[in-house]
């Protein structure tokens, strides 16, 4: 059971290696595309690196350099912006799958694979799926009368005097 305010998991280090620990092990799941490491660390690691994907996905100028802030190296920077995110751009989320693979023998640690969903090396860059435009209404028939200008102006006019416009006079 955690505590109030603990939202994600310490692995017993302290904040600026935990930091360090996470960005070298995203940046190592998007050089090498798959990694083998503790199921902890391989669900930390999902979560944090689908954050920095949906970012590069946004392509601009900002987005680019907050993923590049989020991984230890402009290589793994640019290789997701450039080269990954084209082949995912039909994705929205769900982009890695995490594998339980047994057993570390020194200390008996669950070990995960953690890999994209979608194999990379075939696929060719596909374009984001664009929300289908809504069907404009159709025209409806009115089943009312038509008009004529002479029926839309009032029935009684008064046989007044006629207004005259108001203008504003000018003080010098």
């Amino acid at each position: 059971m955690r505590s109030y305010g603990q939202a994600r998991r310490k692995f017993g280090r302290e904040r600026d290696h935990r930091r360090s620990l996470i960005k070298n092990l995203a940046d190592s799941l998007i050089s090498h595309e798959s990694i083998v490491t503790t199921l902890p660390k391989a669900r930390e690691i999902v979560s944090y690196t689908e954050r920095l994907i949906t970012k590069a996905k946004v392509g601009d100028l900002h987005s680019r350099r907050q993923v590049i802030s989020g991984l230890a190296t402009k290589q793994a920077a640019s290789k997701l912006v450039d080269e990954l995110v084209p082949l995912l751009g039909a994705r929205s989320s769900g982009y890695f799958k995490v594998e339980a693979s047994g057993w570390r023998r020194g200390d008996q640690a669950a070990m995960a694979k953690v890999s994209f969903v979608d194999d990379l090396s075939k696929k060719t860059p596909v374009k984001p799926v664009a929300a289908p435009a809504k069907a404009k209404p159709k025209a409806l028939k009115s089943t009312t009368k038509k008009v004529s200008p002479a029926q839309t102006l009032p029935r009684k006019v008064s046989a007044g005097k006629a207004k005259k416009p108001v203008t504003k006079s000018k003080k010098s």
